[in-house]
């Protein structure tokens, strides 16, 4: 009877991603809540067939660090299943589940499941597909009147800890004092992750810091040096301090699109040319390397494969539309979008700005949070400004007050409009950057591939 029920679930939820795949839409969450709504266990007896799962959370990185690590594990020769569409609600990981599996409810022998997890899902989606390795990444303001303050996750994290499997792995990111406090709250293996590079230039005089105190101790966090937001070389006056990373990176250096770095791994090192710019995108490989050692990766392997690393769909995503070469860097929140920021500031630099801001709920409807992002340091490296999306009007007032060059078109809440006002606008020997939040990103995506636009390695 169960197994009647979950492939009845299977074929409905089948049949409704290929429906909406023929209708233009992706697909990637109604498919998953026809299942639940059959068979709410639907997503649990689908993952009872895993060999593996690794469950990626945190506010910033989750979906290039699930699309890295899924990559190292193909090349690794494991059937991985991966909810790269970024859907990482219970709903987007029980379609990942349900178009991996066969019609009768099966999915390909030994395969290995890489899920992001929204933070505030994380409990839900291991209690149906718990987690051999656990990757938590940061956890930065975002989206404040869907999470409330970031000290309340982490105290739910540290719950939800509680209920996972023993032998488990959890890998935390240890320079961020409140991931690092997790440890704390776990019992079994852990591997800590974080950068061990002394030069690293601390993060800019007045940039914002998201925790700035121990939620268990009250203890307010200290700095012998701060690389962004909260994250660096931390410690207490209680006595605590970040603890010393078994996966890190040292000697960071920019190397033409990319970034260089020794990756130092429990069984040794490994020098990596990844091709995506920022510390961030370090954080990100660093990540993804940890969950890959405790699945018994090769360091060879997670080198040759990090190397080989493509953008996540509009993270830091290269395009070429109407002529034009495009970059799209989503930014969600102040600690995000600072970085992405810095990617955009070598001496001499002057970019082509298209800024986006809405207000849906995967955006967060409070956009206060702008006031918050040092636009004052992009001031000197734009060349030219368009603004748009439901909230282009407060957008517009931010830069004008960051000391940015006035729009070149008037603000609009239309995407598609600002779009081609700023396509037609920049010369086609020169880059046009787009900088949306989560829906904007979504939506101009959508445009963009209307409009034919290629990633640049497909059509160099």
């Amino acid at each position: 009877m169960n197994a009647a029920r979950l492939t009845a679930a299977v074929l409905a939820g089948k049949t409704t991603r290929l429906a909406m795949r023929a209708l233009g839409s992706g697909g990637t969450t109604l498919p998953g809540l026809v299942v639940e709504q059959l068979h709410g266990g639907a997503a649990h007896a689908l993952a009872g067939q895993l060999s593996a799962t690794t469950l990626i959370t945190g506010t910033n990185g989750k979906t290039t660090t699930a699309a890295m690590l899924a990559r190292i594990l193909r090349a690794d020769d494991r059937v991985v299943i991966h909810n790269r569409s970024g859907s990482n609600l219970m709903r987007g990981v029980t379609t990942s589940l349900v178009e991996a599996a066969s019609p009768l409810g099966d999915l390909p022998g030994r395969a290995t499941a890489v899920f992001e997890a929204d933070e505030a899902a994380l409990s839900d989606i291991a209690a149906a597909a718990p987690p051999s390795v656990a990757v938590f990444t940061n956890l930065m303001r975002d989206q404040l009147d869907r999470y409330g303050e970031i000290e309340s996750i982490a105290l739910r994290w540290a719950d939800a800890l509680g209920h996972f499997p023993g032998a488990a792995t959890i890998a935390l990111n240890v320079d961020d004092p409140l991931i690092a406090s997790l440890e704390a709250h776990w019992s079994g293996d852990c591997l800590r992750f974080g950068i061990e590079d002394s030069d690293i230039p601390p993060a800019p005089e007045g940039e914002v810091m998201d925790a700035v105190w121990d939620p268990m101790t009250q203890d307010d966090f200290r700095y012998t040096r701060r690389y962004f937001a909260q994250l660096g070389r931390w410690h207490t006056d209680g006595g605590a301090q970040r603890p010393t990373p078994q996966v890190s990176a040292d000697q960071i250096s920019p190397h033409e699109d990319g970034v260089a770095f020794t990756l130092r791994l429990p069984e040794g090192e490994q020098a990596v040319t990844l091709p995506a710019e920022g510390l961030y995108s370090v954080y990100n490989a660093l990540a993804a390397a940890a969950a890959a050692t405790a699945l018994g990766v090769e360091p060879d392997t997670i080198r040759s494969a990090l190397e080989s690393h493509e953008a996540a769909f509009g993270r830091q995503e290269d395009l070429l539309a109407n002529g034009r070469r495009v970059r799209v860097l989503l930014g969600k929140n102040p600690s995000g979008l600072n970085q992405a920021l810095r990617t955009l500031q070598a001496p001499g630099e002057r970019h082509h700005l298209l800024v986006l801001l809405n207000d849906g709920i995967a955006d967060g409807e409070d956009v206060s949070w702008i006031w918050d992002v040092d636009w004052e340091s992009q001031a000197p490296h734009c060349r030219s400004l368009f603004v748009g999306g439901d909230r282009a009007a407060d957008m517009a007032l931010r830069l004008e007050y960051a000391g940015l060059p006035a729009p070149c078109a008037e603000a609009t809440r239309d995407i598609g409009e600002i779009l081609n006002r700023a396509l037609s606008y920049v010369p086609e020997h020169e880059q046009l950057v787009i900088l949306p939040t989560y829906t904007a990103m979504l939506d101009v995506r959508r445009r963009l591939g209307r409009m034919g636009a290629s990633r640049l390695w497909d059509v160099a």
